[in-house]
């Protein structure tokens, strides 16, 4: 695995060359790195229109519910205004004002993630954004240009500021602009990706807000001798298939258990289509199946890891849920496998990884706004408070700020 202080300098140095070279610089990355440079780093929007209407229909089906349910879910993450009357004359209210401009990042390495369009674009949408623009990496196998279900899914959500560039190339190009192409800097970048995305995420923040740093995949399974092996190895091997670098945890207090989960594991990795890397993240020291002595160390183990998806298949997850504080995504019981967030529970699939669980939250509408006090006090209310203003100020040895309250009365 790629140490993160390693990656950090990588992607400095690939967001420096963008910030120097523009274009250019994005086009050699696009070569080495990605499928190649592009014909236009900005995709013309008549691709964008051919991609929705090439769309099979089931994939498109699936896509419009799946924005139906994210957009119902991620209605309730926009507080409405809130006054509160300090006293007669004095009001305080709390707004949640959108940022104007928005960058999402759709990774498109081992794998094509439309359905993050969705997980990026509806929150944005959502929170009342009012510029977007996507960056997708350019695929070989499309002669440089952004996948077109990627595309499509751009298209059914009417983003039409598209950016065929990839990794932290494109996360620099996000958070400064690239006059060279019309892109103009964002505030926030969301979005999901390697560990070089994650890093460069990193390296912008300061320049652009960031969700956090959504990075390698992870899955942490508890489970007691209750839970079904087969849908336990199954949710492991779902989440092993994105990435050698993927972790998939499994923390029981049975070890017959564990067992047979391991039994499993090894039938279903066989099975698998993408069953080399699938062995590969499974082998590695990031991925492990955990003994310990009851459930509350299981979730002690969880909170001090602090997961990106978290599952609860046991007797009794509600209890076990009580004891859960830091994790990015909990799906509770054995009909909720990490896959049905990853597409159609309406829940948001960009999430923290690499423990950061523990203080970040997920992406969500919240992701795009600021919270601002709107501070409303008449002369009378001003009155009131003259006298404590003027003694702090002179506490703190800062009397001008006592006589900026005082010459309104003189």
């Amino acid at each position: 695995m790629v140490d993160i202080q390693v990656a950090v300098r990588v992607a400095t140095e690939l967001i420096d060359d963008v910030r120097a070279r523009g274009a250019a610089a994005l086009a050699e990355q696009a070569e080495t790195f990605d499928g190649g440079a592009p014909a236009s780093v900005r995709v013309p929007a008549s691709e964008i229109a051919a991609a929705v209407t090439a769309l099979p229909a089931d994939v498109r089906a699936a896509l419009e519910e799946a924005i139906v349910r994210v957009r119902e879910a991620t209605a309730a993450q926009v507080p409405p205004p809130a006054e509160t009357r300090i006293g007669p004359g004095a009001t305080i209210v709390q707004r949640w004002q959108p940022v104007e401009r928005a960058g999402l990042y759709v990774p498109g390495g081992k794998a094509v993630y439309p359905s993050s369009v969705v997980m990026n674009a509806v929150p944005a949408q959502v929170a009342g954004v009012a510029s977007v623009a996507l960056a997708s990496p350019p695929q070989r196998a499309f002669g440089g240009a952004v996948h077109p279900v990627i595309l499509g899914a751009a298209g059914l959500l009417g983003i039409d500021e598209v950016y065929a560039m990839g990794g932290a190339g494109a996360i620099g190009a996000l958070a400064w602009g690239v006059e060279d192409i019309g892109l103009d800097p964002v505030q926030v970048i969301t979005g999901p990706g390697n560990i070089y995305v994650a890093a460069a995420k990193r390296v912008v923040r300061g320049q652009a807000g960031i969700d956090s740093e959504a990075g390698t995949t992870e899955i942490l399974v508890i489970a007691d001798e209750t839970a079904d092996a087969r849908f336990v190895a199954a949710d492991l091997v779902s989440q092993a298939e994105h990435d050698e670098a993927a972790a998939s945890l499994l923390v029981t207090d049975s070890p017959a258990f564990a067992d047979r989960v391991a039994a499993e594991l090894e039938r279903l990795v066989g099975a698998t289509k993408h069953a080399e890397r699938v062995r590969t993240a499974l082998g590695g020291q990031q991925s492990a199946i955990v003994l310990v002595d009851d459930l509350a160390a299981a979730a002690a183990f969880s909170n001090a890891y602090g997961p990106e998806h978290l599952e609860l298949q046991t007797a009794d997850p509600d209890a076990l849920l009580a004891l859960i504080q830091n994790a990015g995504a909990i799906f509770v019981g054995p009909s909720a496998p990490v896959s049905l967030g990853d597409y159609l529970a309406g829940s948001n699939h960009v999430l923290p990884t690499g423990g950061q669980a523990r203080f970040s939250p997920g992406l969500g509408a919240y992701s795009f706004l600021r919270p601002q006090q709107v501070i409303r006090y008449d002369r009378d209310a001003l009155r009131t408070v003259a006298d404590r203003i003027v003694a702090l100020s002179s506490a703190e040895d800062l009397p001008a700020h006592g006589e900026a309250v005082t010459i309104r009365f003189q």
